[in-house]
């Protein structure tokens, strides 16, 4: 229920202005002066203030200006019995919605509070939309990287978003699909309206059409209340169905509806509602390859593929990782709360040798392991090899053998060398004890010493 402060020093006006608004199903409170008023309306949210001119201690217009300054979005109607059009054009100016005289006429008052409320409602709702914007804005990182295929991506977003082709973008998990659809969005005209994410791999086939397109009160067991879906809720805006590939068939042909016809049903409703939304899609499988198994529909995929934007893995870019590496050190370490690190060259040279299964999101992910975990302010090859993958540093030439021996003698020959090497620094180059350790004769430890040209290199 609506809720209207009624703020005047005289009883009978606010018992009176109170039966008027309880009768018209107003909640109404009271304030008997100018800091009842303002100690009220600091501690509660009220959709209307009305608020009188003349009053003892702090008068009307200085508590107007006080909390147009405070709760900009609280419409303020100013009433007096001594109106004049100068106070009601300085009323004005302080930011007042309206200023109506005592006796007030019961109609035009009425009238005055409903147009404040709807003013409210509206001044909430962009207050609310620019915060998430600024958010969103704030949170939104760039698309890192030189290489040519990124450079290619960001050309194809700057030509693209400000269009209203829909757009498909395909990928490996964790390559950055997601940037890429909200880059799309923040670059197009679209771009003060939402932008809605639907994870279709996330949401229960049986769930997924309640999710796009709402439902009806009873619609189905447990739909005790009317849900507005996705695609109302990014209306004016962009809709991202990321994982479409995972979208059941029955959900695909409605999507395919809403898409020739801008319009959509909720579940158990039988009214067409229109909407204004941008499709944009991500997937990290093969969709031509579903449609030849009947489990993607072709006539979908046409729709929303006018536009392909592939995102490459981390390993068919890795000249790309020491930058993007950097910017994650600068941006967790203050997330973390922790000063500022540094990665050496080094450092940025192992993390290029990694094997990125994981692409941009595990690269994060350790990026993050080295800040927390380090101790000092520069991040070394030697951290890489302790946090990264313990014990599978990338200077280890066993990493690479399978890559490098076709001949399993060679390999295997290569691997002793390794062994026979690692196990006499273990023992500090003592021949018997490294024998013993591994079980071999002294003599025959020396022979594969020999075979193999280890030596000490510091030996004279």
């Amino acid at each position: 229920m609506p809720t209207i402060l009624v703020v005047d020093d005289e009883p009978s006006i606010r018992r009176t202005l109170r039966e008027i608004l309880e009768y018209e199903n107003f909640d109404v409170e009271e304030a008997v002066d100018g800091d009842e008023a303002l100690k009220k309306m600091r501690a509660s949210q009220y959709d209307v203030v009305m608020l009188d001119v003349k009053m003892p201690k702090r008068d009307g217009m200085e508590v107007l200006e006080i909390s147009r300054g405070e709760m900009p979005e609280v419409p303020v109607i100013m009433i007096s019995g001594h109106g004049t059009i100068e106070t009601a054009v300085e009323a004005t100016k302080l930011g007042a919605f309206d200023f109506i005289e005592k006796p007030p006429d019961l109609n035009r008052m009425l009238l005055t509070v409903r147009n404040a409320m709807d003013r409210g409602e509206l001044e909430v709702a962009n207050r609310r939309m620019k915060q998430a914007i600024e958010e969103f804005e704030g949170e939104l990182t760039p698309i890192l990287g030189e290489s040519p295929p990124i450079r290619r991506i960001k050309e194809t977003i700057e030509r693209v978003a400000p269009s209203e082709a829909r757009v498909l973008i395909t990928g490996e998990p964790g390559t950055g699909k997601e940037l890429v659809a909200k880059w799309i969005h923040h670059l197009s005209p679209r771009k003060e309206a939402p932008v809605v994410e639907v994870n279709c791999a996330a949401i229960p086939s049986e769930l997924i059409e309640s999710e796009l397109f709402g439902h009806e009160k009873g619609a189905f067991t447990g739909a005790t209340n009317q849900r507005i879906g996705k695609f109302e809720q990014a209306d004016g805006g962009t809709l991202f169905l990321d994982e479409i590939g995972d979208m059941s068939l029955s959900a695909q042909a409605k999507v395919l509806r809403v898409l020739q016809e801008s319009k959509i049903q909720r579940v158990g409703g039988d009214k067409n509602i229109a909407v204004n939304v941008r499709v944009v899609c991500a997937t990290n499988k093969e969709l031509l390859q579903q449609i030849e198994e009947d489990a993607f529909r072709e006539d979908l995929y046409h729709r929303i593929s006018v536009i392909l934007i592939h995102v490459p893995p981390l390993k068919e870019r890795k000249e790309d990782i020491p930058i993007i590496a950097r910017h994650f050190c600068e941006r967790l370490a203050k997330r973390n709360g922790m000063p500022g690190k540094h990665l050496t060259d080094e450092a940025l040279e192992r993390l290029k040798k990694q094997e990125w299964r994981g692409n941009v999101r595990e690269l994060q992910n350790v990026v993050e392991r080295l800040i927390v975990l380090t101790h000092d302010d520069e991040i070394t090859s030697e951290d890489v090899d302790r946090y990264v993958r313990p014990g599978t540093s990338t200077t280890d030439p066993m990493l690479n053998l399978l890559d490098q021996y076709e001949e399993f003698g060679d390999f295997r020959d290569m691997a002793e060398k390794i062994f026979i090497e690692r196990k006499l620094n273990e023992f500090e180059w003592n021949v018997s004890r490294t024998a013993e350790s591994i079980g071999i004769q002294r003599s025959h430890l020396y022979n594969k010493m020999n075979k193999y040209g280890i030596e000490r290199e510091d030996a004279d």
